[in-house]
């Protein structure tokens, strides 16, 4: 007998390796057994994937095949394990040929979960190594990030309160959002005689706790769930410009060199590492800094920005870090990353940047102050949102298609890029100009998916026009913020482009002579033979 089951409710897939379900329809099964509430099984358009357990009813048939193997059979009994650090995977549209569809998320053998894990909600953590230890005077053993109750916890379902006038906020999950609504009824609990059908429909939540969506605080924010007093210096204003939605450019625009690599040591000569003149030129006050501290900034910043495109860090190098060769390269790779930093409207602003760049680096106390500062910051996640300031009044809103089509069509723009120039795709990967826009793709997505789902509720009489608009109204601002970050890219790429391609023509041009001297000094020893 082949393990057979039956959806109970429409089921929308929203990650690489899920499959959408639709009510009543049959599904084949690979195992009985769930995975953390998943289980995986084809359905009768023939996608295999995983689906939420509780979404279908397990019957039993006789058919002449067997099941089909299960792919994720090995998992731990443990549960699901995210897979290693956020930089480690590559986006689907670099890994896809081009003319075919895009896989599920392939799992590896050693990891328990078959979703790529997302670099927000505080899981992201400075890499350590033998390129930059940690270990010394300037920062402690413990972060922010460790304690228990931080803000910066992995998943959706904690409750941080303070007072308004202390400027703390208050995130929680509400328990009645944790029922979901398919098809009149809510997860077990079908509609009582008398009861309002407005009042009992909710969106449902995504069961997927390690999507981009939830893990970011998008989902937490479009369902109402953040809450707070926001003071004017966190705020980030998007303004409409003459291609749409822009960031508020930065009134006071600044650019930093990074120079003179230095070799130093610490402990009487036990212990050594590359430090990197800063002198950014808004102050002219140089500062120096190791990679760990480029490494520290990074987490913050990618922790605290869900819809910004932080790029990534020249990659981590264990051995050989201090030949010639490796400094020189990093401090280009350095270089780069801080040219689209400064250039960022909201990333050069940011008070954790500034720390960096402006707190003297004689001083630790003033640098420890900061770092914890910045460790502290509760504007992350589901409350990052509520920082964001959209244009208001007549002709400001966002129509809901022209959103989804502008954003798909930067999708398939980011794609053909990838498919028409792999050496650029390379350069630009490797400094993360577009590593990260999948991401923050799927975090909007995510939002405009709830907005549908609510105004499919109004429609069928569940839910109360008053709840749907607000949810609406919150997916715009995840809608302006978005576009903004778009418009960004699309304003810097051709400059960015057209330096790393003459730098790259210029070391071309370099190679070939010194192979024209070699081949020049060959042809001469003929000259006495």
């Amino acid at each position: 007998m082949a393990l057979r089951a039956r959806a109970l409710y429409d089921f929308r897939s929203e990650n690489p390796g899920e499959i959408s379900l639709r009510e009543h329809e049959v599904l084949s099964l690979c195992s009985e057994q769930d995975i953390e509430g998943w289980l995986e099984g084809v359905n009768s358009r023939g996608d295999r994937g995983l689906f939420p357990a509780s979404y279908v009813q397990v019957i039993r048939a006789p058919v002449a095949e067997p099941p089909p193997p299960a792919r994720y059979a090995n998992l731990p009994a443990g549960g699901f394990e995210p897979l290693p650090a956020p930089a480690a995977f590559k986006p689907a549209m670099q890994q896809a040929p081009a003319a075919a569809a895009p896989e599920p998320f392939p799992l590896p053998s050693a990891a328990g979960y078959p979703f790529p894990p997302a670099p927000y909600g505080g899981s992201y953590q400075p890499s350590q190594g033998s390129d930059d230890d940690w270990d010394d005077d300037w920062d402690e053993s413990s972060t922010v990030a460790d304690e228990p109750g931080a803000l910066g916890s992995s998943y959706p379902d904690y409750e941080v309160a303070g007072s308004r006038a202390s400027g703390h906020y208050h995130l929680s999950t509400r328990s009645e959002l944790s029922l979901s609504s398919h098809g009149g009824h809510l997860a077990g609990h079908p509609h009582l005689p008398g009861s309002s059908a407005k009042s009992s429909a909710t969106v449902s939540r995504n069961l997927n706790r390690f999507s981009t969506f939830v893990k970011s605080g998008g989902e937490a924010f479009v369902l109402g769930e953040a809450s707070g007093f926001v003071k004017d210096g966190d705020k980030l204003c998007v303004v409409l410009g003459p291609r749409g939605p822009e960031w508020q450019e930065n009134p006071y625009p600044f650019q930093c060199s990074i120079e003179d690599p230095t070799k130093q040591t610490k402990f009487k000569g036990m212990k050594s590492y590359i430090a990197y003149k800063l002198v950014p030129s808004h102050t002219g006050q140089q500062v120096h800094r190791r990679y760990k501290h480029f490494d520290w900034l990074y987490g913050r910043l990618a922790e605290k920005f869900p819809v910004i495109s932080v790029p990534h860090l020249p990659e981590k190098q264990a051995t050989g870090r201090f030949e010639e060769d490796f400094i020189s390269k990093r401090r280009k790779g350095l270089a780069w990353w801080m040219d689209h930093m400064c250039s960022h409207p909201v990333l050069a602003q940011c008070d954790a940047f500034q720390h960096f760049l402006t707190c003297p680096s004689t001083d630790e106390k003033a640098w420890k102050q900061g770092k914890r500062k910045a460790e502290k910051d509760e504007m992350v996640g589901a409350n990052f949102f509520l920082t964001i300031s959209v244009p208001t009044g007549p002709g400001a809103g966002l129509d809901l298609q022209e959103v989804e089509s502008q954003v798909d069509g930067f999708k398939a723009f980011t794609k053909k890029m990838d498919e028409s120039a792999l050496q650029l795709n390379h350069t630009a990967n490797e400094f993360g100009h577009l590593a990260n826009f999948p991401d923050i793709i799927h975090v909007q997505k995510g939002a405009l998916t709830k907005v549908k789902e609510s105004k499919r509720h109004v429609e069928e009489g569940k839910m109360e026009l008053q709840k749907a608009e607000g949810i609406q109204e919150r997916c715009n601002i995840i809608s302006f913020a978005t576009l903004a970050e778009i418009n960004h890219f699309h304003k810097i790429r051709v400059r960015d482009f057209k330096s790393q391609m003459q730098h790259f023509l210029q070391q071309q041009i370099l190679f070939f002579q010194k192979v024209t001297q070699k081949l020049e000094e060959a042809l001469h020893k003929y000259d006495s033979v």
